[in-house]
């Protein structure tokens, strides 16, 4: 594993930021044939461990590929994509396969045909962080892990094996072990791919690993209140305000006043969707000095005003959620 800069370890924290919220897990049994089509999902992160047997993925125009039991598969972004027995098997819609449900975060589906079957661990899982959805959004369409013979991912293989065991009889609280298991088990793939990706260097993520810009970042998110400005920030980063300016932007991809008013207005968003403060503490608690700067800047940024967002996205259950999600288009931003 490559050593991350100290002591302002921003990825670090970052991925101490990866809390899963909203989770839905379904343990599909599916005999042969079978598919299931899983429609775009936005703002959720779906993941697939074959306990028992195989099966095909098909995701975008990409050929199937096939998922062999105790192979674990993300798909970060909620794209659209089927799963079946083999190719060209029909599939049914996934919100109109009937399921037995267990607890508020698990449920048991029944589907097939019949013949040889494959048991499949499925889960609908969010972030509720800015930082770990940032992180989140880097990720590539598709991460796939097939370790069992790795010597290197013992984390990833008892694991899975756990969740297998489970799976295949499930005891009192195994819901809760297995949903357990599943978090750690999304959240240690991604730092595997944090340790090997190529493109784990680029973006955002090279300006997290960056010594200097990496302690602005670090800055602005333990303290979006404070009014930082642009010679402030290259202060902290020990670097001239020309030479700041150039490389945030260069690794960032924006510069730092228009990524700190993005992070603030973000940090915002996700807190009126928990919060009854007053408009006018939240404004404040985000670097706002008056409620209506606070209110403009919001509606400048998502097109509603905070306090008909705050209303209109009162978090539903995590199933109605994800059946809304299906049908109508997230906010922008």
């Amino acid at each position: 594993m490559r050593p991350f800069p100290a002591p302002a370890d921003l990825l670090g924290e970052a991925l101490h930021l990866l809390r899963l919220t909203g989770t839905l897990y379904c343990r599909a049994e599916l005999t042969a044939p079978w598919g299931v089509e899983v429609p775009e999902l936005p703002g959720f992160m779906t993941f697939q461990v074959v306990t028992t047997g195989r099966c095909w993925l098909e995701i975008g125009g990409a050929e199937p590929r096939e998922l062999q039991g105790g192979s674990l598969t993300l798909i970060p972004h909620g794209t659209p994509h089927s799963m079946r027995s083999s190719p060209g098997v029909a599939t049914a819609p996934l919100f109109d396969l009937p399921v037995e449900l267990i607890s508020e975060r698990y449920e048991i589906m029944r589907h097939g045909g019949g013949g040889e079957p494959t048991h499949v661990t499925y889960g609908v899982v969010q972030f509720d962080h800015l930082a770990a959805q940032r992180l989140v959004a880097q990720l590539p369409e598709v991460l796939q892990i097939d370790t069992w013979d790795d010597e290197d991912a013992t984390w990833l293989q008892s694991t899975l094996r756990l969740i297998s065991r489970e799976a295949v009889a499930l005891r009192p609280g195994g819901e809760t072990v297995i949903t357990r298991l599943a978090d750690v088990l999304v959240i240690q793939a991604i730092r595997s791919w944090l340790d090997t990706a190529p493109e784990a260097n680029e973006g955002w993520l090279a300006a997290l690993r960056d010594n200097q810009i990496g302690q602005a970042l670090l800055s602005i998110h333990r303290a979006p209140e404070r009014e930082w400005t642009v010679a402030a920030l290259a202060q902290v980063a020990g670097m001239s305000r020309s030479a700041f300016s150039a490389r945030f932007t260069d690794l960032v991809g924006e510069p730092a006043i228009r990524y700190l008013a993005v992070w603030r207005m973000q940090l915002a968003r996700e807190h009126l969707r928990q919060s009854s403060e007053p408009m006018s503490t939240v404004a404040r608690r985000f670097g706002y000095q008056s409620e209506a700067a606070f209110c403009r800047a919001f509606k400048r940024e998502f097109g509603v005003p905070p306090g008909s967002y705050r209303q209109a996205r009162a978090m539903p259950k995590i199933t109605a959620a994800l059946q809304e999600e299906a049908m109508i288009q997230p906010m922008v931003g």
